[in-house]
């Protein structure tokens, strides 16, 4: 039997595709950048055909790169940027707009207005999401109202809407397949995550013809397989999920309580809540972590807007370091902050505030401030940011948290991970596999192809190559935690 699987991870700004052994380590991978596609200030979109092009191009050059063939692999797992939409033609296939991307803020007005019609609650309610042009319905109702043609088309059932893995599923199974997962039906503002279907409360409010809509499937079966043209022989298609969700069970975030926290662009914690969704009463998002076998298990999740990207603002413009890497070495210059606070709130605050106005802000500012202290206080505001996240998380769930699995970029920052530690009192625990989206995707695929037994065997092969412990003294983090409060609400006015 095959024994390796095919990882295609889609992301905001490129396409991935890794080649996992049935020890869940990595053999190959390519990855391919692709055009962001800014129209106005504000909004944000891709070419879906540049998407699917990537995809498989990539996707070809992981298993060539692997010395495989198609034949040598089980399974292929997909792991998608979530909330991005397309809308399609059926016959056709082609895209009849570009893809609206996940930060793309084109309906902000609309998501106000909902508000403002008191719809907040029941919204949290059906969908355990608060209201957001993040997220994938009013997105889809934006294209079914300006496209021309696009909402008698659609009633008419000409057309197909999904967010990025149903668009690769249907052009990998030559239009066989219109599916998704529960995790990605969980973020598009139209999915009952109680009933995991489609709700017809938020298809009447939203005014989306149910049409439209793919079939919502569990993250782990094999849905089909690619047509015989696309590599050469078939694959079966065997596991999805939504590339945050996806890495939580990488990080083999298997049991309540567990959680992890990826340190990429922007930070996106989840709280593994078990099979009972918990509604939070702190602005944080109740998502379904999975569902395998008909059995759902849902999280809490917080995302934190910026967190690797302030570092990248105090290279490109700034110009304090050079590199990314250059930060960690001007932060231990200086044994504190000297009183500076950071919040790079420069798209405003995300969880637990949700504060589209906030705005950045450095404070605290004397004549002996220097770029170290800034630097310092930048690592700071990251992990400040998660501080608070969590927080809400342990008051909304009741849960307490016994260590943190940590990935993504930044987390390769040893004095961030200390510091980490040192706030939240825990262990944080940097995962082996530093591709810990595509790995969970490969495991959900390998799962229900058969190369992995279940989640405890995954559990058994996750291993950290970062541990870091908090001090047993008292924290200076938390002792200055007022100040870095008081930084937050001078950002929000």
């Amino acid at each position: 039997m095959a024994k390796y699987i095919l990882a295609l991870d889609q992301g905001t700004t490129s396409s991935r595709a890794i080649v996992f052994n049935d020890d869940g380590d990595l053999v190959a991978k390519s990855q391919k950048e692709f055009e962001q596609i800014f129209p106005k200030p504000g909004l944000v979109e891709h070419n879906a055909n540049t998407i699917w092009k990537t995809q498989l191009e990539v996707a070809r050059a992981a298993i060539a790169d692997a010395n495989l063939k198609a034949s040598d692999i089980a399974g292929i797992g997909i792991t998608n940027q979530r909330e991005t939409v397309v809308l399609w033609d059926r016959e056709t296939g082609e895209p009849v707009h570009n893809a609206i991307v996940w930060q793309d803020r084109r309906t902000a007005e609309a998501c106000l207005a909902l508000k403002e019609a008191g719809h907040a609650d029941q919204i949290q309610e059906i969908t355990g999401l608060v209201i957001d042009a993040y997220f994938s319905g009013t997105k889809l109702r934006w294209l079914l109202d300006n496209v021309p043609g696009a909402r008698e088309r659609a009633e008419n059932g000409e057309l197909a809407f999904g967010t990025i893995d149903s668009w690769l599923v249907w052009n990998l199974t030559g239009g066989a397949l219109h599916i998704t997962d529960a995790t990605n039906a969980s973020r598009t503002m139209l999915c009952d995550i109680d009933k995991i279907e489609w709700s017809d409360e938020m298809l009447e409010l939203l005014e989306i013809p149910r049409s439209v809509l793919p079939g919502i499937r569990d993250c782990s079966e094999v849905y089909g397989s690619t047509t015989p043209e696309i590599f050469d022989s078939e694959i079966p298609i065997a596991g999805i999920a939504g590339d945050q969700h996806a890495a939580l069970f990488g990080q083999a975030c298997h049991e309540k309580g567990m959680a992890k926290n990826t340190y990429g662009t922007g930070c996106f914690l989840l709280l593994n809540t078990g099979t009972k969704r918990v509604k939070s009463e702190n602005q944080l998002l109740t998502t379904i972590a999975w569902r395998i076998n008909g059995k759902t298990e849902y999280a809490l999740e917080g995302s934190i807007f910026i967190g690797g990207a302030v570092v990248q603002w105090l290279r490109d413009q700034l110009g304090i370091i050079q590199s990314a890497e250059e930060i960690e070495d001007l932060a231990r210059e200086v044994e504190d902050n000297g009183g500076v606070y950071f919040v790079p709130a420069f798209a405003g605050l995300g969880a637990p505030h949700w504060d589209p106005f906030a705005r950045g802000v450095i404070s605290g500012l004397t004549r002996g401030s220097n770029k170290a202290h800034i630097a310092r206080a930048a690592l700071e505001g990251i992990v400040y940011q998660s501080y608070d996240v969590l927080e809400a998380m342990k008051h909304d769930s009741g849960i307490e948290l016994s260590e943190m699995r940590v990935d993504g970029g930044a987390s390769m920052n040893d004095l961030l991970m200390e510091m980490q530690a040192e706030l939240l009192q825990v262990p944080v625990l940097r995962c082996k596999i530093a591709e810990t989206t595509a790995l969970g995707a490969a495991f959900l695929a390998g799962i229900a192809v058969g190369v992995w037994k279940d989640k405890a065997e995954i559990a058994e092969k996750w291993a950290a190559d970062g541990r870091y412990e908090p001090s047993p003294d008292s924290s200076d983090l938390l002792d200055r935690l007022p100040e870095w409060q008081a930084a937050v609400e001078q950002a929000k006015s």
